[in-house]
C-alpha cells in the first residue's frame, strides 16, 4: 500500500470558465472520503474557493498548469495554500474514462501520496519582471521582423546595400535609404556627404548598390516598416526602465549573474527572472540543468537507450543561455569557453558543443547565486590547460601543438 503523505489535499481541474476540486480525506484506516464542488473562475468565487479550503483544513493543493487558466486561480490560492502545479502529463487521466469530476479526483489520488512532482514557480515580483522580460523579447524578434521586410523591399527594388555594407540599418546607410525615400526620382543624387567613417572607401560600390528603382508601394512598405521599428524601440525602452526599476533589490544577484563572461546587463536580468535568485527551489546544479532543457533525457528499455536528445523544456532560458554561449566562446580575454567548445565541437558538432557550454554557464550561475560569490577566473586556469582532445595522429599532434603556441616545421626525411 502506498504511503499517505498529505492525509487532507485538495486536487483542482482548472478550465477557463470553471475549476472543479475535490477535497481527499483520509483517516487513520486509509479510508478517503472525498468532497467535490465546481467554482466559476470569477475572483469572487475563486475567493469562496480559498475559504472552502480553509473551513476544510485543506492546504494542501495541487492542480494542472493548462494554458494561462492556471495563474488567476494560483494567485488567490498562494497566500494560504502551498500549491503544487503539475505539468499535464504528470496527471493525465486514463483514456475513456475523463469527466471534470474524475479529473479532480484523480489529481487529488495522485497528490495524497506525494506522486506529483512540482512546477517551478518564482515569488510573485520574479513574475512580473518575467513577464515583462518575455515580452520584450517579443518585441525585439518583432523588430527583427521588420528589418528583413525592408530588407525584402529594397531587394525587390534592386537596392543592393546589403552587398556592401556590413548594416543595413547603419548610420551611412540609413541616411541613404532616408534619402531614397523622400525623393525616388532622384537617381543621380550626391551620397557622399552622407557617408561616415570606413564607408567613405566604399563610394563605388555603393554608386552601384543604390542604382534602382523604389516604386511607390514598395516606399509605402519600407516607411510604415520603419516607423513601426521606431515605436518598437520605444516599447522597448519603456520596458528596460521600468524591468530596471523593478529589480533593485536584486541588484547583488544581477551583478553575480553578469559577471560570467558572455552574459550582458539585459541577459543577467532576463536570467534572474527565469530561475530566480533562491537556489534552494533546485536539489542541485543538475536539477537546474534538467529543468532548463539543457540535459539529455533518460529514455532505456532492455539495457537499451533509445534517445539521448535534450528535452523540450526551457523555451525561453534555453535559446538566452545558447545566446550567451555563443557570445562566451568569442571572448578574446576569457578563452575557457572556447577551447571547451571547439574540444566537444571536434567530436559532437556545434549544436551539442554550444548547449555544453551552456550547461557549463548555467552550472556556474547556479553555485555563485548559492555562494554569493562572483566569476573567478582563476578557477579554470588549471583546466585551461587540458588539450581539446587526444593526439591520435599526425595532424591531430600538429594541431594540438598550434593551439598551444607552438610553430609547427615539417623537416624532410634525409635519403
Amino acid at each position: 500500500m502506498l504511503k499517505i503523505v498529505y492525509p487532507i489535499c485538495c486536487g483542482i481541474d482548472v478550465h477557463k470558465t470553471f475549476v472543479v476540486a475535490t477535497i481527499a480525506t483520509t483517516n487513520r484506516e486509509n479510508i478517503t472520503t472525498y468532497q467535490t464542488k465546481r467554482f466559476s473562475t470569477f475572483t469572487k468565487d475563486l475567493r469562496a474557493l480559498a475559504l472552502w479550503l480553509s473551513n476544510n483544513e485543506c492546504v494542501h493543493v495541487c492542480m494542472e498548469s493548462t494554458g494561462k487558466y492556471w495563474i488567476p486561480v494560483y494567485n488567490i490560492l498562494e497566500p494560504s495554500c502551498r500549491i503544487t502545479l503539475a505539468h499535464p502529463k504528470y496527471v493525465k487521466a486514463i483514456r475513456g474514462k475523463k469527466t471534470d469530476k474524475k479529473d479532480s479526483v484523480w489529481i487529488a489520488d495522485l497528490h495524497k501520496h506525494g506522486l506529483v512532482p512540482g512546477s517551478f514557480i518564482p515569488p510573485a515580483d520574479i513574475r512580473e519582471i518575467r513577464d515583462l522580460l518575455r515580452y520584450r523579447s517579443k518585441l525585439v524578434s518583432f523588430a527583427s521582423s521588420e528589418k528583413n521586410r525592408v530588407q525584402n523591399s529594397l531587394t525587390v527594388s534592386n537596392i543592393m546595400l546589403s552587398n556592401v555594407v556590413s548594416d543595413t540599418f547603419g548610420k551611412s546607410a540609413s541616411a541613404i535609404l532616408s534619402h531614397l525615400l523622400k525623393h525616388p526620382d532622384d537617381q543621380d543624387f550626391d551620397f557622399r556627404p552622407l557617408l561616415h567613417g570606413s564607408m567613405l572607401k566604399k563610394q563605388d560600390d555603393i554608386a552601384l548598390a543604390v542604382d534602382g528603382t523604389i516604386s511607390e508601394v514598395q516606399a509605402g512598405k519600407i516607411s510604415m516598416c520603419l516607423s513601426h521599428m521606431d515605436v518598437i524601440k520605444s516599447y522597448i525602452a519603456q520596458i528596460e526602465a521600468t524591468t530596471i526599476r523593478l529589480t533593485a533589490s536584486y541588484s547583488s544577484a544581477i551583478k553575480i549573474i553578469q559577471s560570467v563572461p558572455g552574459i550582458s546587463l539585459f541577459s543577467a536580468l532576463a536570467i534572474l527572472s527565469e530561475i530566480g535568485a533562491d537556489m534552494s527551489a533546485f536539489y542541485s546544479a543538475k536539477h537546474l540543468c534538467s529543468w532548463a532543457g539543457l540535459a539529455p533525457s533518460n529514455d532505456q528499455s532492455a539495457g537499451k537507450k533509445k534517445s539521448v536528445r535534450i528535452s523540450r523544456a526551457g523555451v525561453y532560458i534555453k535559446p538566452l543561455l545558447v545566446q550567451c554561449a555563443n557570445a562566451a566562446i568569442k571572448d578574446k580575454d576569457f578563452p575557457h569557453y572556447r577551447i571547451r567548445y571547439e574540444a566537444i565541437k571536434h567530436r559532437r558538432g556545434h549544436k551539442r558543443a554550444i548547449i555544453a557550454i551552456a550547461r557549463i554557464m548555467l552550472t556556474a550561475i547556479y553555485h555563485m547565486l548559492s555562494n554569493g560569490e562572483l566569476f573567478n577566473p582563476a578557477l579554470y586556469e588549471k583546466a585551461q590547460c587540458k588539450p581539446g582532445f587526444v593526439a591520435s595522429s599526425e595532424q591531430h599532434a600538429v594541431k594540438l601543438l598550434q593551439r598551444l603556441g607552438y610553430s609547427v616545421v615539417k623537416i624532410a626525411e634525409s635519403a
